[in-house]
């Protein structure tokens, strides 16, 4: 009886909240991905079973282990869409995500932002494989736009120290 409640205290506590400890995508890498998934739409939509402005669907949650808001727990009925649709959930459902499958799926021998785009859009299995023409198009624009106003922030910051 004790090993029956301790299961299901498990089950219900599990996935609990959304907070993480593991983070490796950066915030300009979730913004491209946020970007070109949704264009940062933040109404509360699902898209052919895919939600939020990540389109998250409900096995990649499952397998970012089922974060979930405060108010839900994993077993709640709406606690996928609550999460996903919920900014700073989803985006820790994909820091999840990447930490646990996180890999060089573009074969140049280290794990960035490239690879993240492709983990998401194609899954751990497939992100190996050539992505659609559009979302490497809009996400390839996007990562060029951050490194160019990383590189303008950063010489205006030595300007600013030289003068």
């Amino acid at each position: 009886m004790l090993r029956l409640l301790v299961c299901l205290w498990l089950l219900v506590y599990s996935g609990s909240s959304y907070e993480v400890q593991n983070k490796p995508v950066t915030e300009d890498c979730l913004d491209c991905l946020c970007e070109t998934m949704s264009g940062c739409n933040a109404s509360a939509i699902c898209v052919n079973g895919a939600c939020g402005i990540f389109r998250i669907t409900w096995g990649y949650w499952v397998e970012a282990g089922k974060l979930t808001l405060p108010t839900d727990t994993a077993l709640s009925e709406d606690a996928f869409t609550n999460c996903v649709n919920q900014p700073h959930c989803a985006a820790n459902t994909v820091q999840n995500y990447m930490f646990k499958h996180g890999q060089d799926c573009n074969g140049d021998e280290h794990i960035d932002c490239l690879d993240f785009g492709a983990l998401h859009k194609l899954g751990n299995l497939k992100c190996q494989e050539e992505l659609p023409y559009i979302f490497a198009k809009v996400f390839n624009r996007c990562l060029k736009s951050k490194e160019r106003m990383t590189e303008e922030k950063i010489i205006k910051e030595q300007e600013m120290v030289s003068t």
